[in-house]
């Protein structure tokens, strides 16, 4: 007879009440990607929690100091309980006196893969040397597991950057990653409830013929007037017939303007291309003087 396969996520289910906290439960889904993520937990003690997918389930290391860039600072990293797949989007508020009770940030996430010739079995041997692509953690990485202690319940393992490219300050990453890869959100927006700023909200209900948005309406507006403005600033020789102007189409005037202080307003305005009427049509042999000038004067019959 074939032993029953130990439930890898019983740990996880056992110490949570789901009719309590938010964090979904315990299932195992088929899967065998290589996703990785990193929840910011503001618990008993504030920590960040790493957790690779491998073999259907999230192992996971609670890293008390938070990632660190530097390659000469080795970090602690507490095994913790294989978490389900869906656990790799859950951001929130667990419930005070609830277990791991406080507020949870999806601080990073990203894909992960051992290096060449390394595989996810050489946890089981106390190693793991890794290549994560996140949105913040990049790069080679190093898990290495401590010798035990007496007394010890839990495994304490040491989370290293490998000096290459990616590698930074000591602090860099926790000090100005301070918001959620997710939802843009704050700790104490996350423990306040507020609702994520990148969740688009329902435009209000509009009125029949309201214009959606009413600023491009008047820059189309602006826009006739100054046509109409250079229309009317033309010379004599190039003006538009009047036939071919009364055929023009109007746009709607706006409220409490009417047709004729449009066309005194269009008038008024200045063209940039708009030529003197007096001033000869390039290349012509007329007179020069500006519009300012006096007319010549006329000779007696």
């Amino acid at each position: 007879m074939v032993a029953d396969t130990p439930d890898p996520l019983a740990l996880y289910n056992a110490k949570r009440d789901f009719a309590k906290t938010a964090e979904p439960a315990g299932t195992l889904t088929p899967g065998n990607g290589n996703s990785f993520m990193v929840q910011k937990h503001d618990a008993t003690r504030l920590h960040w929690d790493l957790r690779l997918e491998i073999d259907g389930v999230l192992k996971s290391w609670a890293v008390t100091r938070g990632p660190s860039l530097d390659p000469d600072e080795k970090r602690l990293a507490v095994r913790t309980e294989d978490h389900p797949l869906s656990y790799a989007t859950f951001e929130g508020a667990i419930p005070a006196g609830e277990y791991g009770g406080g507020t949870v940030m999806l601080w990073d996430r990203g894909t992960w893969a051992p290096i060449k010739g390394k595989s996810a079995k050489d946890l089981d041997k106390g190693h793991l040397h890794f290549v994560l692509d996140g949105e913040r953690m990049k790069g080679e990485w190093l898990l290495i597991r401590l010798k035990p202690r007496a007394k010890e319940k839990r495994e304490n393992w040491l989370l290293r950057k490998i000096d290459d490219a990616a590698a930074g300050g000591t602090d860099t990453l926790v000090d100005e990653a301070l918001t959620s890869v997710s939802t843009g959100r704050t700790m104490a927006e996350i423990a306040e409830g507020k609702k994520p700023a990148r969740v688009s909200k329902p435009a209000p209900p509009r009125h029949p013929g309201e214009s959606r948005d009413p600023e491009p309406r008047a820059s189309r507006r602006i826009l006739w007037i100054l046509a109409f403005a250079r229309m009317t600033a033309r010379s004599p020789n190039s003006a538009t017939p009047n036939s071919a102007r009364s055929s023009m189409p109007s746009p709607p005037a706006p409220l409490g303007c009417t047709r004729s202080n449009m066309t005194a307003t269009a008038r008024s305005s200045p063209s940039r291309t708009a030529r003197p009427r007096s001033s000869p049509v390039p290349g012509s042999t007329g007179p020069t003087s500006s519009p300012e000038s006096p007319p010549p004067p006329r000779s007696s019959p």
